[in-house]
């Protein structure tokens, strides 16, 4: 047997045999690049100290992984298609690896934002790649079953990234969240080249580059605008994007309606099913990221949990996540994915009401009920998504198909952060406003406070500082009514400290609840489009094309 395997699944005529070992390996690739973003939810408290990062740089290392992420995918994916799909994995997980030692060495806000760029760049190649090889790898009668695993590893990567982070945090420094990211992918590495059969399309012509770059341009384009807009304001840079996106797409779709072989057919989208699972998948994962973006934040500043114990508590979520999943490997085939999605978006929809509750006295048991439903609507919705957008693509475009599935998750994620962390955002400086009124603090300190729950924080922390500071001087003091006058300032700026500290948390929590109604109503108007868009009855899987049945030398890369 050799090491390295070199023989296409076509030319076997029977189902490899090593599949589910190779999904291992895909499933462990997809691991690290969402993890990639979760991890750094944790990590950014201690990487903003460090490098002293002003909130638009950690808004940017955030998403400097996000715009070329989304951009590149589906060109990347075409590309993946006609040369080698396992070629594709092989190099985005160098370039990932490549980007993460990067950041290890990063001593900067610049270079932070430029090695998360790089990491994008690979995680571009990586995700598409991980599905279409799946595709291709099982038979159409397992594809569903192992799309369920797939996705329920992406859940998994969602609660899993804080608690690795969050055990390196405590030992190490921020750069190690980076540096764990390098031997799980050279793992990967080995396990693609022993177990992942090589795969590319038996009949694909030349790849439709014009095409391809009007989709960075447009996608990449959108990704900056939701990112810019909500976060600094709409200024020059955000409305030209949106403009730049607008003209972008109808320059996208009017060259993919006129070209013989465009790299994606967007009168695919006419199809319900398909309109109706991508839809699903982005207002998803608009709800899902939105909701982690703030949860995090609850579970560190206001309830005081550090990286690795906010790690922890997410776990709920992830284990919901494999009982949904379980769930809907059984329902769907029964009652079609149109119900199994539509329960999810429920689910999902009640999660967010749940967090509608939160107020300052909420503590985390007021949590687990909410993420536990929400890691049940994860696995019941996700999985049937993933499978009727990939069912759509012939054998020869599984890259393209994997690459629109992870597009739609990537601008639901972004919209998530950029509109409900934004509302967050708003909402917080408002009642905080309100609390601090009257409160006789400088503006400035205000202003600071009021720029984030953790800026808040450490307005108060500093007050509290200073009335440590005057009980000292009040103790070294050798006149008794000097002494006496430093006491009662201590004692004034402790209260005020305890009552900002107090102001923030409350503040925060409300804003959690308001944010959390807007998002329940978003995904629970997004339901109801889905439910409509789908069709009751399933779509026959169209059999595959003669001309893709192509000799099985051309497929081995």
């Amino acid at each position: 047997m050799r090491l390295v395997l070199t023989e296409p699944v076509d030319t076997t005529g029977r189902p490899y045999p090593r599949r589910w070992w190779a999904l291992l390996v895909l499933c462990l690739s997809l691991l690290i690049i969402v993890m990639a973003n979760t991890a750094l939810t944790v990590a950014a408290p201690a990487m903003t100290k460090d490098l002293g990062l002003t909130s638009a740089d950690l808004q940017w290392v955030i998403d400097g992984y996000t715009v070329p992420y989304a951009a590149l995918m589906l060109l990347l994916g075409a590309i993946g298609d006609k040369h080698s799909r396992r070629g594709a994995l092989l190099l985005g997980l160098a370039v990932f690896a490549g980007g993460a030692v990067f950041g290890y060495l990063a001593g900067s806000a610049t270079a932070v934002i430029a090695a998360r760029a790089v990491m994008g760049v690979g995680a571009a190649l990586i995700m598409p790649a991980t599905l279409s090889l799946l595709a291709a790898t099982f038979p159409r009668a397992e594809r569903a079953r192992a799309i369920t695993l797939w996705t329920a590893t992406a859940g998994l990567a969602i609660a899993a990234g804080p608690v690795v982070a969050g055990a390196l945090l405590r030992g190490h420094g921020w750069s190690s969240t980076f540096l764990i990211n390098v031997p799980v992918a050279a793992v990967a590495a080995v396990g693609a080249l022993v177990l992942v059969p090589p795969s590319k399309a038996g009949h694909h012509d030349r790849v439709d580059y014009v095409g391809g770059l009007l989709s960075v341009l447009w996608t990449g384009s959108l990704v900056y605008m939701i990112i810019e807009g909500p976060h600094f304001g709409w200024g020059v840079k955000a409305v030209t994007a949106a403009v730049t996106a607008g003209l972008g797409l109808v320059a996208f779709a009017a060259w993919e309606l006129r070209h013989p072989r465009p790299i994606l057919d967007v009168r695919r989208f006419a199809d319900r099913r398909f309109a109706g699972a991508n839809l699903a998948v982005a207002l998803f994962f608009l709800a899902v990221f939105g909701a982690f973006y703030y949860l995090t934040q609850h579970l560190q500043f206001v309830l005081g949990y550090d990286a690795l114990q906010t790690g922890v508590r997410m776990l709920p979520l992830a284990g919901a996540v494999f009982v949904g999943s379980a769930l809907t490997g059984r329902l769907t085939p029964r009652v079609g994915m149109k119900w199994t999605v539509t329960a999810g978006m429920v689910g999902g929809t009640t999660a967010l009401a749940l967090l509608t509750r939160v107020d300052a006295g909420s503590g985390y048991g007021d949590f687990v009920a909410p993420l536990v439903v929400l890691g049940l609507a994860i696995g019941l919705a996700l999985s049937p998504c993933t499978d009727a957008i990939m069912g759509s693509f012939p054998e020869s475009e599984l890259g393209v198909g994997g690459a629109v599935n992870d597009t739609s998750l990537e601008l639901g994620g972004s919209l998530g952060i950029a509109i409900l962390g934004s509302l967050l955002a708003t909402s917080y400086g408002d009642h905080l406003a309100e609390a601090t009124a009257g409160s006789g603090l400088p503006a400035g300190a205000l202003d600071a406070a009021r720029d984030s729950v953790g800026a808040g924080y450490a307005v108060a922390q500093g007050i509290g500082g200073k009335a440590h500071q005057l009980a000292a001087q009040a103790a070294r003091a050798g006149d008794p009514q000097q002494a006496a006058q430093l006491h009662r300032q201590a004692a004034e700026l402790g209260t005020g400290a305890q009552r900002m500290a107090d102001a923030v948390g409350s503040s925060f929590s409300s804003a959690v609840a308001h944010t959390s109604l807007v998002g329940a109503v978003v995904l629970g108007v997004g339901t109801v489009l889905v439910a409509f868009l789908l069709p009751r009855r399933e779509a026959a899987v169209p059999e595959t094309r003669e001309e893709e049945r192509e000799p099985a030398e051309t497929a081995a890369r």
